[in-house]
């Protein structure tokens, strides 16, 4: 999809919800953008799931709430349940409502955000997309980088003013640059299936984290109907040949209701996830974005927030630069506030419930970490305090008012919030068709 040759001001490397809202955001600013995505098309995938109210704000800003919430189902509350004891601790979600977003959680597919996204972006006459473009090289002088790609055609270079790098764990803008994806892999292997059955009838909650060492599980509404995402973790060890054969043995576990259980299994996938990022955001006059500048093991949903919450600051900000509304200072300021909320937040926050749901032997270390899940679920504004608390790591604007008036905010530093605690946010898990694979 394209509208013609044209120099833009930014190369956007990735059409996925990263590289599109980004692009959005600079469209919106009438800032001259193409995006090369090396896929024939929007892929085809549930992948990540569930996006938070302060999320839905940032779409408002871009003018495609109505499309999101008309295509969303809401999440209404999440279960933590004890396998071992049947404990159910339910969290409802708190009423965080503001001027232009709902109160709740949503749920809606990455594909079909993605396209949302992309209608939205081929309406601006300053935008342009272009599929089957796969980048790889990257080069840059002081005043304009250079992106050579293939296509079906033969080769293309596009030059542009800056490049903003959205193309995944593997990024290839990321490895042209020569920035290192630090962090480490799990050694486990997670599994993703998505299956039709009815949770809702053995009531479960539209997010629902199993507590179990041996069987723990992330269960999650996809859809108004019946079809579910369920993910869990394996030895690596195990051989993928015979996975087919656990995933029957893991239903009649763990699947609720009287035997013989009916369900159907839509998809599913194996693979390995990691905790990573990149050492810098920003190199000259490229930046990273989205899983190209951090990647979290799926566990609680935190790695497309992040890179959100990355595409929303990014575009104004970059869009602000180029119109000459403030310095290049802001892009420096979103790198390293970008890397410090990844590297203090959203990694802690992810690692440390991936451990409770699957990790947790220890009896005493299980009655630690419940206490305060009881409380939570015992009193709403403690809930609603502990949203807000995320909410002030997940900022929509590196710009005082928001509207790209050139002076930065003042409390977007690492420190800008206190500790979290891993059930302040929505639990998903990213879906079977996507493959984290060691960079």
């Amino acid at each position: 999809m394209s509208s013609g040759s044209r120099r833009p001001d930014v190369c956007v490397v990735g059409a996925g919800p990263v590289g599109l809202t980004t692009a959005l955001g600079l469209a919106a600013a009438r800032v001259g953008v193409t995006v090369l995505e090396s896929a024939p098309d929007i892929a085809a995938s549930s992948r990540a799931l569930v996006h938070q109210s302060h999320t839905l704000e940032g779409f408002a800003r871009l003018q495609v709430l109505d499309a999101v919430l008309r295509a969303g189902t809401p999440l209404r509350a999440r279960d933590f349940v004890v396998r071992r004891t049947g404990e159910r601790i339910r969290h409802p979600t708190p009423d965080l409502r503001t001027g232009s977003a709902p109160a709740y959680n949503l749920i809606l597919r990455q594909d079909e955000l993605s396209r949302i996204l992309l209608r939205q972006l081929v309406r601006s006459p300053a935008a342009e997309v272009k599929f089957g473009c796969a980048v790889d090289t990257v080069r840059q002088n002081s005043t304009s980088v250079r992106v050579g790609y293939t296509h079906k055609e033969g080769r293309g270079q596009l030059e542009a003013r800056w490049a903003v790098g959205a193309d995944g764990a593997r990024s290839t803008v990321r490895k042209a640059l020569g920035v290192e994806f630090e962090g480490f892999t799990w050694p486990e292997r997670f599994v993703a299936t998505d299956i039709r059955y009815d949770f809702a009838a053995h009531d479960y909650a539209d997010a629902n984290f199993v507590i179990d060492p041996d069987d723990g599980a992330i269960i999650v509404r996809i859809d108004a109907g019946n079809l579910w995402r369920v993910a869990w973790t394996e030895s690596a060890a195990l051989p993928e040949k015979t996975l087919p054969r656990r995933l029957a043995e893991f239903f009649a576990r763990n699947l609720p209701g009287p035997r013989p259980r009916d369900y159907e299994l839509v998809a599913h996938a194996p693979y390995r996830a990691h905790q990573r990022t990149a050492e810098r955001f920003r190199v000259g006059r490229v930046l990273l974005a989205g899983d190209a500048a951090h990647v979290t093991n799926p566990t609680g949903g935190m790695g497309l927030t992040a890179g959100l919450h990355d595409a929303f600051p990014l575009g104004e900000a970059l869009a602000a630069v180029l119109l000459g509304r403030c310095g290049e200072d802001v892009l420096d300021r979103y790198a390293e506030a970008g890397r410090a909320a990844f590297l203090t937040r959203f990694s802690p926050l992810a690692t440390d419930l991936k451990r409770l749901v699957f990790d947790t032997r220890d009896p005493a270390r299980l009655a630690e970490a419940l206490a305060p899940l009881r409380r939570l679920a015992a009193d709403e504004e403690l809930r609603r305090s502990r949203a807000a608390a995320l909410r002030s790591v997940l900022p929509l604007s590196l710009l005082d008012d928001g509207q790209a008036a050139g002076r930065l905010r003042p409390d977007l530093g690492a420190a800008a919030a206190g500790p979290l605690e891993p059930q302040g946010h929505a639990g998903h898990h990213s879906g079977p068709q996507e493959r984290q694979t060691a960079p």
